[in-house]
């Protein structure tokens, strides 16, 4: 009796690891086939951008190893001629502030919500998610009106404190909840200690808050990087443009040059990629930033 036990535990256990396996591979396949669903336009576009212009007007990308036909032209007429390399150093002046002001701010408001006692903290955090709903179009107008009157439109200055007003209820937000995750033991310990609330925030707070930092800078980075709205409204001065203006201003006037929009487009999208890539260990820790409270 207890060896047909055994043997139908073992069948059992068995057949539950053969379907976890089949399960992981079916789960495998849907996601590198949803993943080379979203490569290949980026490989297109890639390929596109060093094909001559006449190679594109008469075939398409997925031709071009038959036979190879590539140059680096397009690029330097991009870089050189249509000032796209004015605008790619002007995209750097706005989005490195636009991404580290609204990320110092948040911290430390988001230290303040999480760990210290003020009056009103729940309030606060429903303001936080009523300002996370409120579309960025309706503040345009009354924004650039305030501008005006205090000579920020076409400034970096005004397109810094846009970005940073923009994004700082979604990076408080996120902050809050990982920093509020956090073991509160450390925290008493330090108070223990007789450590105050800037060595705890400094010292505790921020080297454990490196995913969800790290993460928050990839968001940040990418949306004041690919702007192009607030850039179009605030930025008024042609010489201060970003590159994605620019590149809008092109497509009016080169709607047909497909070997310029191309080479224009993948080098807006190469910094963001290396941004990415290169903090990509810390994106999913810091996508379940507060998710599960310790």
């Amino acid at each position: 009796m207890t060896a047909v036990s055994s043997t139908a535990v073992s069948t059992t256990t068995t057949k539950r690891r053969g379907l976890r396996f089949s399960n992981k591979w079916f789960v495998h396949i849907i996601l590198f086939c949803l993943a080379v669903v979203w490569l290949v336009p980026s490989v297109g576009l890639l390929i596109t951008s060093f094909r001559p212009r006449e190679a594109i007007a008469t075939s398409g990308w997925w031709t071009a190893f038959s036979p190879a036909q590539f140059t680096t032209e397009n690029y330097m007429e991009v870089l050189n001629a249509q000032g796209m390399g004015d605008s790619f150093i002007n995209s750097f002046k706005i989005t490195i502030p636009g991404t580290l002001l609204p990320i110092i701010i948040a911290a430390v408001a988001a230290y303040a919500l999480a760990w210290m006692p003020i009056k009103g903290k729940d309030w606060i955090l429903v303001i936080l998610l009523a300002l996370l709903v409120i579309p960025i179009q309706t503040t345009l107008v009354p924004v650039l009106r305030l501008f005006n009157q205090f000579g920020l439109t076409g400034t970096y200055m005004g397109i810094w404190i846009a970005h940073t007003a923009y994004g700082l209820p979604f990076c408080i937000y996120l902050l809050r909840n990982f920093f509020i995750s956090l073991p509160k033991e450390l925290m008493e310990s330090a108070k223990i200690d007789g450590a105050s609330e800037i060595t705890i925030f400094w010292r505790i707070v921020i080297p454990l808050s490196v995913p969800a930092l790290a993460s928050l800078a990839i968001f940040q980075f990418m949306w004041v990087w690919n702007d192009l709205l607030v850039a179009l409204v605030f930025m008024s001065d042609p010489i201060n443009q970003p590159m994605t203006v620019r590149i809008q201003a092109m497509l009016g006037t080169y709607a047909t040059e497909w070997h310029i929009m191309s080479a224009a487009s993948f080098i807006s999208m190469a910094v963001p990629l290396v941004v990415f890539f290169a903090l990509q260990r810390y994106f999913v820790t810091g996508l379940t930033a507060g998710a599960v409270k310790q």
